[in-house]
């Protein structure tokens, strides 16, 4: 007498099977994942029950995952050595709607207007995915009770199931599906998809007798019981990377989230190879089991030379868990590893200096980046900042803090010259004010330095100004020209440049230098205009250069072509104009220097006939 028995699944399992198979999961691959998970899951409550003092069968048949592929039968086998089931177990979980939390979940998705994207991971249907892939599923299993026989279970996942007693079953769970397509029957195939997903699961899984987790999930364990070897396989691992990070933070919290993270810094940046922009390498997890490789919104996008895994229990997952549900969780997860890693970052660059110069080096870029687009984070990230400055010697670089610190009562903002390099910054006509006042001045070289400080704008209070809009004047007497003398030639000038100037005047900042060109726009640099001309090089908008002119009243060229303009006006207009164009040379706003240099030629040939 045949003792199998059929049962019709409840219609809202029907209707679960069609929305899992077609709607539910983007990948039908994750089904490996999904099945490998409740291997993990079964494994994890035998394991508490033996611990708790349970008495349980086969106590020791040791906790592992077994897989085994078939092309040639075109099936795939999950076996676990976990709690296993009963006949009522298999009924409720697989069959109708009770533990499962099936009903739940159809109930929600109603709620939700047919979107399964929404939905959290808290209903258990992982299982069905198997149907995914399969056209029919096979369960043996035998519960950890002693005395429990085992049980088959079978389904096309379609109207119903049969379950029948099955001899002869060791203690666990085998789920042998018969596959729709060949794919999922080739161990390479399930090798890479293991790995991807389940290559931390915290119990050895084997593929076809051949073992394949031999990573360990080093973040989950102390950091006193880790050791320097196993850090760096790790990376190398994760990091696809041969040479040692230069930062490591292995971080964990219980408050205000659950985290398990183990986050490297490479030592080298892709981006300064002048390769592509880089992608984050941070992998987010939830119970060791990956939720996204690559993961987005984790980190801002400035980090994105960050290298690791972030785990954690709290993260509310939709039913596939595919994606995040909670936005404004994982803006909070963002928060709170951000924070942390710019802590570290604080830390070791004032703990070790000369290390975290060569990682500024490298990811400084990015660092500045973060301070031109993250406002929440611009003031520990200014913190962060280094530059070299006239009071450093070439090749050193000082924080903001430092710099000041070392201001003087007198001085109320911090100075930057923007330059190609140091010789071209301490040549600076802007600088030489500062130079004379004892102020210091940072050095900037990369053009993108310019945002990062218009961003800024202060730093402890402090004002960040360029050095050709600050407001200095030295304590000088007019000694080469009388007041009025300067004045008259700053006329002069000005009638002979025409509008090709916006002002000519009489400069105080000025002590080596015959003249200096200054931006007339009260906010906007030499510097600045260049790169938005280049921005919008095939744009409508002008930004042409209309700057101010300085002259250096005790400089000898400036009061001699005082002389010269009341004796010879031609030569003299032909002299402030080459005094304009040399000062637009010094500042970057001369664009075109052909009529400069027949200029040049002209004067030139004028001397040597004087001389003839």
């Amino acid at each position: 007498m045949s003792t199998q028995e059929k049962h019709p699944f409840q219609a809202e399992i029907a209707q679960l099977l069609d929305i899992v198979i077609h709607s539910l999961y983007t990948d039908k691959e994750i089904f490996v994942r999904e099945l490998i998970s409740n291997a993990a899951d079964a494994s994890e409550k035998l394991k508490f029950f033996q611990t708790s003092g349970k008495e349980v069968t086969e106590p020791d048949a040791p906790l592992a995952i077994s897989i085994v592929t078939d092309e040639a039968a075109k099936t795939i086998a999950f076996t676990d050595a976990g709690v296993g089931m009963t006949r009522g177990e298999l009924i409720d979980n697989l069959g109708t709607i009770a533990h499962s939390g099936s009903k739940a979940f159809l109930e929600q998705l109603k709620a939700n207007q047919g979107g399964a994207a929404n939905l959290i991971g808290q209903f258990g249907v992982g299982f069905y995915a198997a149907f995914m892939a399969a056209d029919k599923v096979t369960v043996t299993t035998r519960s950890y009770q002693p005395g429990e026989e085992g049980w088959k279970w079978e389904s096309d996942g379609k109207t119903g199931y049969e379950i029948e007693p099955a001899a002869d079953l060791k203690r666990g769970t085998t789920i042998l599906l018969h596959l729709k397509e060949e794919e999922f029957a080739k161990a390479d195939r399930i090798r890479e998809i293991i790995q991807r997903y389940s290559n931390f699961v915290p119990y050895p899984i084997t593929l076809n007798g051949e073992a394949v987790n031999t990573v360990q999930a080093i973040w989950t364990r102390n950091k006193s019981d880790i050791k320097e070897e196993e850090y760096t396989e790790f990376y190398e691992y994760i990091g696809h990377d041969s040479e040692a990070p230069v930062y490591r933070l292995h971080f964990n919290a219980d408050a205000p989230l659950a985290i398990r993270s183990l986050l490297f810094v490479p030592s080298r940046s892709i981006e300064q190879f002048g390769m592509t922009r880089a992608e984050s390498e941070v992998h987010l997890y939830c119970r060791k089991v990956l939720i996204e490789a690559k993961a987005k919104g984790l980190f801002p996008e400035w980090l994105r030379f960050l290298r690791g895994v972030v785990d954690s229990e709290d993260l509310p997952l939709n039913i596939s868990r595919e994606t995040m549900q909670d936005s404004a969780l994982m803006r909070k997860l963002n928060r709170v590893l951000t924070a942390r890693f710019l802590k570290m970052l604080d830390e070791e660059a004032k703990g070790d200096p000369e290390k975290y110069a060569k990682f500024f080096a490298e990811h400084g870029p990015c660092l500045k980046e973060g301070v031109a687009t993250d406002y929440e984070h611009r003031t520990a990230l200014a913190t962060l900042l280094r530059f070299e400055s006239s009071f450093t010697e070439k090749g050193k670089q000082t924080a903001l803090a430092d710099y000041v610190s070392r201001m003087t009562g007198e001085q109320k903002e911090i100075y930057f010259i923007l330059a190609a390099n140091r010789e071209s910054a301490e040549a600076s006509p802007y600088f030489e004010v500062l130079k004379a006042k004892g102020f210091e001045a940072l050095f900037l070289y990369d053009p993108r330095d310019e945002f990062v400080m218009d961003h800024l704008r202060e730093f402890d209070g402090k004002p960040v100004r360029a050095a050709e809009k600050a407001e200095l004047a030295l304590d000088q007497e007019f000694t080469a020209l009388s007041e009025e003398e300067a004045k008259e030639l700053a006329a002069f000038v000005k009638e002979t440049l025409g509008e090709r100037v916006h002002e000519v005047r009489a400069s105080k900042r000025l002590v080596g230098s015959p003249a200096v060109a200054v931006e007339s726009d009260k906010f906007m640099t030499s510097s600045m205009r260049r790169i938005m001309k280049a921005m919008n090089r095939e744009g409508g908008q002008s930004f042409e250069a209309k700057p101010d002119l300085e002259l250096n009243p005790n400089h000898a060229m400036i009061a001699r072509l005082e002389k010269i303009r009341h004796a010879d006006a031609a030569l003299a207009a032909k002299v402030s104009e080459q005094i304009f164009d040399n000062a637009r040379v010094a500042a970057g706003l001369l664009e075109d220097p052909r009529e400069m240099l027949n200029r040049v030629n002209e004067l030139l040939e004028q001397l040597l006939a004087s001389k003839g």
